[in-house]
Order: C-alpha cells, then structure tokens, then sequence
C-alpha cells in the first residue's frame, strides 16, 4: 500500500507538471499555478530591463503579466506608440495615473503634480506652466547655469586634470544639475559641486527611496506594507529617506521666508513666488492640510525632476564612439574658430542652435530615459488600440526604455547610437519624432514641462566638456544600468579619466 501511495503521488506530480507545460507551451513568460508570473520575475530581476525587452519583442509590443491569484497584480505592459497615444492623448481621460501609483510613490512625492490626477493636476501645472513661461525665468535660468558652470563645474575639472585620477562623471553632472535646480527653484545654492565632492545628503537619500519604490513594483503590496509597518529592510530605508529629503526642503523654506522678511521680495525663483502669491490660492492648495505641507510635496517634485539627467551616459556613448565625438567637436568649433589656450565657454544662446549636440541628446534619451516607465490606470473597461482589453482592476505599464530599442519602432538599427536619426539629410534641420514613441519627456497633456531646461543643462554641460576635455573611459570599470532603482542611473558610475584638450 505504501508503494502505491507514492507512485499515485509521482504520477499526480507527473501530471500536474505536464498540465503546467501545456497551459504554458505558448506563454512567454511562465505562468505557474497560484503565483502567476511573480516567480518569473523576481527570478530575472537582477537583468530586469534587458529581460522586459526580450518579452515584448516575443510579444509584439503588448503583454499581459499575470500576478498571483490571491492578490490583485494584474498588469498590461505596452510599448506599442497607438497604444500610447490613445492612453496619453485620444482617451487620456480614462487613462489617470491612479491611486495605486500615488501610494507606491506617496511617501516622497506627496501630492505633488508628479502624484496626482485630475483638477489636482491641472491647478498645478497651471502655476508651474505661469513660472516657466514668465518673461524674467529663461534670463535666470540661463544666468545660473552660466555661474554654475564657470565657478563650479570647470574648477572642479580642471581640479580631476591635475589630479590625473579617476572620476565618476554622472557624479559630477547630477551634482551640476542639482546645483542649477536647487538656486533655480529655491534660490539657495546647495554647492555640492566642488573640488571636496561632499556628501549630498539629498541625492543619497533619493537614491534610497527610488531603489525601495522600485520594489514596490514587483512585490505583493501586503508584503511591503507589511514591512512598512514592522519597519525593516528598504521599507526603513525609505523612512529615514523622508525624514532626511523634509530636513532639507524645509531649510529652504525658511532661508526663503527670511529672506522675504529681510528684503521684502522672493527674486526669480519658484519658492519666493509660491511664497508670496500662490499659497493663498484657495483652489491650488485644497488638496493639502497645510501650506508646509503644499510646499514640501512641490518643491521636492521639481527638485527630483531637475536632478536627473543622462549627461553620464551621453558622456559614456561618446568616449565609446570617436566619430561622434569628432562631430560634435567640429560644430562646437564653429561657434568659436580661434584656438586658443584657455577654457572656452559658450553662450547657451549660442549652443541651443546647435543641431548636432542636440542630435547626440535626443540619442542619448532614447536609449537611457532618466525615467525607464509610466504608469496608467482604467476608470472603465475599454479594448486598445491593440485588440487587448483592460478593466480598472489592472495597472497599465510603458516603458520608454524598451520602445528605444524596438526595432518595429526605430528600425533594425535601433541599439546603435546615432545623432544622425534627429537630422533631416535633406535640410540638417532636427527631426521632431513622435512623442509617442519617445517618451523622454512624457507625451500629451503630461509632457515635461521641464523639457526645454533640461535640454539647456545637458547642451550647457556637455560643450564645456567635449570642447575643452577630453575624457579617456576606465577600461576596467564595467558600465552597466542600475536594475534596481526607478530611474536609470549607471549602477556604479561613469569612472573615467579627464584631460584638458591640446586644441
């Protein structure tokens, strides 16, 4: 009898296993019995963003990931540009972010306009659109990436050239754009771009917080609220994350209101103006308990959204391919003809016009998009433009990084880096492709407001550093994207050594 009772359970085993291959035999990713899909994806989650990219080429750009079935995972992941131009644009208005999105982001960005939806969304914007497009914030822009860059980026080149060592360049660029963003919104310069690289207590604690909302994403949301609760693991991390990003914004805040106290106006930054006009508009701030808390969650969604850039691995694809870096030499060259010995800086009115850089830009974006993936969420059934269904119960998901390398979207040639597919053969004129196949900046109604600002930081930074630099890569230093974390950043730095340039 015994002998029996095993074989019956070997056989049962048999059969189960050969049911999971069948039900399985045309799935992508396996699907196994009451954990759904989850399995697969913690498993590959140490290659996480290569893995998706194979998924949707076997998929033909839309899949649906099925999670447990104990637990509402459900997901359709698309990179399909019809499928996103009707959640973005045809019928955005079924397609929110969700209040999903806003409890997995919720503990850094608030209510922020990058966490919300609706008339919550718009009000915002509203403000942030009035304070970019006014007359005296393009002058001011400029202004402060022209001092960062002479009396902080080139003293701290010029310092690594002497020095003959290594240095991480995506360090040295988020410092730059940290810099410009924090006196551009805040009117304070931080100064974390010296020649002593001091500890950034923001960008680290960041870099906490985006690693544990990154997992957010790929576990049960019992199990992290759970661990929220306890107080354990990333969940602690991204407590004491808060605690730290708070500290900061709230030191702002009062350096500002004493500041308006002192000299009875705020200047050209975003904080004095929120300050004196804006946190007395009853219809902005309804969505807040209180005005230290509207211009907490506002000022740390700007300062998040100007802190990240690509220049580190723009600096990366360059090294990598000398004729690029030839061209880019070449047009920056045309602005100023005559070698000479000394730092060569350009006016940024100068460097916007120029077409290749911008070219080298857009490249770069495609393939490493700060922000890898956005998220929508149904308010009603509805069929995409795919054929495939979706119904409030499912998070929606698209990835700009894998539209980037979709040959179906930008043909066989897709991982190749090339300026070359931003310019017209016929004109030399930059070719606007649709933002719906390139997400860098978002698409729609949601596009970036920032968009044009972080284009100037990039252009401003990088004709310093192609013109008068030359930047040999550290052939030992392996560089790889971070997997963990929601932005894209190069998991342990661009390491290169830099040189002053014989013109």
């Amino acid at each position: 009898m015994a002998l029996l009772s095993i074989f019956e359970v070997i056989l049962a085993s048999i059969c189960f296993a050969f049911g999971c291959y069948l039900s399985n035999r045309n799935e992508i990713v396996w699907n196994w019995p009451l954990f759904g899909m989850l399995p697969s994806l913690l498993a590959n989650i140490h290659r996480f963003h290569d893995w998706t990219l194979k998924m949707f080429e076997k998929a033909g750009g839309t899949y649906h990931v099925k999670g447990p079935w104990f637990i509402n995972m459900d997901m359709i992941g698309t990179v399909d540009p019809a499928n996103v131009k009707y959640m973005m644009s045809t019928n955005s208005s079924n397609y929110p972010k969700g209040s999903e999105y806003k409890e997995i982001f919720g503990d850094i960005f608030g209510s922020g306009i990058f966490n919300s939806d609706h008339d919550q969304w718009k009000n915002q914007r509203k403000v942030a659109a009035a304070l970019i497009n006014h007359q005296r914030f393009r002058p001011f822009l400029f202004d402060t990436i022209s001092v960062t860059v002479e009396n902080a980026l080139i003293p701290v080149l010029d310092h690594f050239c002497k020095q003959g060592g290594a240095v991480d360049m995506q360090d040295i660029a988020h410092r730059f754009t940290y810099d410009v963003i924090v006196k551009v919104i805040t009117g304070s310069n931080p100064e974390t771009l010296t020649i002593e690289l001091p500890k950034n207590e923001f960008s680290d604690a960041l870099d906490h917080a985006e690693e544990a909302i990154f997992y957010r994403h790929l576990r049960p949301k019992i199990f992290w609220r759970l661990q929220k609760w306890l107080g354990f693991g990333l969940e602690k991390e991204m407590k004491i994350a808060r605690v730290i990003i708070d500290r900061i914004v709230a030191s702002y805040v009062a350096r500002k209101t004493e500041q308006l106290i002192k000299d009875g106006e705020g200047g050209a930054d975003f904080l004095g103006s929120y300050l004196t006009v804006h946190q007395n508009d009853e219809k902005l701030m309804q969505a807040w308990k209180s005005k230290d808390e509207f211009l907490r969650d506002t000022l740390v969604n700007f300062l998040i959204a100007g802190r990240e850039n690509s220049l580190g691995w723009l600096f990366w694809l360059v090294a990598k391919n000398p004729v690029v870096e030839a061209k880019i030499r070449e047009e920056l060259s045309s602005l100023s003809p005559k070698k000479r010995d000394k730092i060569e800086v350009f006016e940024l009115e100068e460097v916007n016009k120029l077409v290749y850089l911008h070219g080298a830009i857009c490249e770069t974006l495609r393939l490493y998009p700060p922000v890898m993936y956005e998220h929508k969420k149904p308010l009603q059934s509805d069929i995409l433009p795919s054929g495939h269904y979706v119904d409030p119960k499912m998070e929606i998901l698209l990835s700009g990084y894998v539209m980037g390398r979709m040959k179906s979207i930008w043909g066989d040639d897709c991982l190749e880096f090339k300026p070359e597919r931003w310019i017209s053969m016929e004109d030399g004129r930059l070719i606007q492709h649709s933002p719906y196949k390139f997400l860098a900046f978002n698409a729609g109604a949601r596009t970036c407001l920032g968009k044009d600002t972080a284009i100037y930081e990039m252009k401003a930074m990088a004709s310093v550093v192609f013109h008068n630099y030359d930047i040999q890569l550290v052939e030992e230093h392996h560089v790889v994207p971070n997997c963990s974390s929601i932005i894209l950043h190069i998991k342990h730095g661009m390491m290169a050594k830099i040189s002053r340039r014989r013109m």
